[in-house]
C-alpha cells in the first residue's frame, strides 16, 4: 500500500470486495433480522450497492439511537446493515492499510493483535523497568474530556487528506462522517468511529513521541500515561500535551487526569497495575460475578447450555488470565 492513496478506489471496489465486508459485519451476528433478510437476497443487494458505489449515488441512511448502561451510561447509535458493510469495506481496504503502520507500537485501542491486555502488559513492564532505572517515578494519567462527542469533523478530513488523495474516496469518507449534519461528534457503535478515533489522537501520540521526546507512553483510545522521572517532567509534559490537544485537535482533558508517584500503582483499562502485580480492580470483579450468577441461573432454568455461557465467558477469561488473582476462576465458577 502506497504511503499516500491515489486513484485506488475503483481499484479495490469489486463485488468480491463488497461481499466480504459483509461476511465479516455478518460474523457472530447472523441471528439478527435484518441479516436473515439480507442473506436471502445477498447477491442481488451486493450488486445494488457495487453499482450506488460506482456511480457515486450512494447515500448513507440514518441511525437508531439508544442507550447502553455498562460500564456507563452511553448513547449509541447504529446504522442500517448495509451502510455497515461499507463500513467494513472502507476501513479494511483503505483506512486500516495507509494509517494503522504511521501508529505507535504502543496505541493498543480497537486494532488486531493489540486489545486492552496486553496494554496492561506493556506498563507493567515499562513500571518496572522504571523502578530498575529510577528507582523512584512519576505517572501523568490522562482522560479525554468526553471524546467522541468532540472530534472535530473538519480537522479530521484535514488529517485524512493528507495521506488520501483519491476524491472518490473522500466522497465517500464525507458521506459518512456527515451522514448527521453536525460540526463534530463521531457516531459510537460505528466501525469507521474505531478507526477515525484512533487516526484523530495519532497527532497526540506522534507530538508526545517526536517532540516532547517521551519514550515511556501508551494510548487505549482516549485513555494515555505518561511515565517520567521526576514530578515536573509530568507537569511540563502536562502543559505540552494541554495546549497541543486544545490549539489543534480542539480537545480537553478531564478532571480524572493526574500526576502521582508510582508507589500506589496505577488504574488502567480495568485493572489496578504495580511492578509486582496485575490484580482486577474490585469493581471489574464484582462485574463479573454477577454475570456468572446470570449465566448460572439462565442454564437451570435451560435458556442457555453450559457450552454456550462458556463460549460467553472466553473473553472473560483472558481478563482474568494475565491477572495475578489466585483462585479466581475456581471461586467464580465453581461452588465451594
Amino acid at each position: 500500500m502506497p504511503k499516500t492513496l491515489k486513484n485506488e478506489f475503483d481499484k479495490k471496489l469489486t463485488y468480491e470486495n463488497l461481499m466480504e465486508a459483509h461476511i465479516k459485519s455478518r460474523k457472530g451476528k447472523g441471528y439478527r433480522k435484518e441479516i436473515i433478510e439480507f442473506n436471502l437476497k445477498q447477491e442481488e443487494y451486493i450488486m445494488w450497492l457495487l453499482e450506488q458505489l460506482q456511480t457515486q449515488k450512494y447515500k448513507h441512511g440514518g441511525y437508531t439511537a439508544f442507550y447502553v448502561t455498562k460500564p456507563k451510561l452511553r448513547k449509541i447509535e447504529k446504522s442500517r446493515y448495509i451502510d455497515r458493510i461499507v463500513h467494513r469495506w472502507i476501513v479494511d481496504n483503505f483506512l486500516e492499510p495507509i494509517f494503522v503502520p504511521q501508529f505507535l507500537n504502543t496505541t493498543y485501542a480497537c486494532l488486531k493483535n493489540k486489545g486492552m491486555h496486553r496494554a496492561c502488559l506493556y506498563v507493567q513492564n515499562t513500571m518496572k523497568h522504571c523502578k530498575r532505572t529510577w528507582g523512584e517515578y512519576y505517572i501523568l494519567k490522562m482522560d479525554v474530556s468526553k471524546y467522541f462527542d468532540n472530534i472535530n469533523k473538519e480537522i479530521l478530513l484535514n488529517i485524512i487528506k493528507r495521506k488520501i488523495k483519491d476524491e472518490k474516496l473522500l466522497w465517500l469518507i464525507k458521506e459518512i462522517l456527515y451522514a448527521q449534519k453536525r460540526e463534530k461528534g463521531l457516531e459510537i457503535g460505528n466501525y469507521t468511529s474505531q478507526m477515525f478515533a484512533n487516526i484523530y489522537l495519532n497527532e497526540i501520540d506522534q507530538f508526545i513521541k517526536h517532540k516532547l521526546h517521551i519514550k515511556n507512553y501508551c494510548r487505549y483510545l482516549d485513555d494515555s500515561l505518561v511515565i517520567v522521572k521526576t514530578k515536573n517532567e509530568a507537569k511540563k509534559a502536562l502543559t505540552e500535551i494541554e495546549k497541543f490537544l486544545e490549539n489543534n485537535l480542539k480537545l480537553k482533558l478531564n478532571k480524572k487526569t493526574q500526576i502521582f508517584k508510582n508507589k500506589q500503582g496505577v488504574n488502567f483499562c480495568g485493572y489496578k497495575i504495580n511492578e509486582y502485580r496485575l490484580k482486577i480492580r474490585d469493581k471489574g470483579k464484582r462485574k463479573l460475578k454477577k454475570k456468572v450468577k446470570k449465566l448460572q441461573e439462565q442454564i437451570k432454568l435451560g435458556k442457555i447450555t453450559t457450552q454456550e455461557a462458556h463460549k460467553y465467558l472466553t473473553g472473560h477469561m483472558g481478563y482474568i488470565k494475565i491477572a495475578n488473582v489466585k483462585n479466581l476462576t475456581d471461586k467464580l465458577f465453581y461452588k465451594e
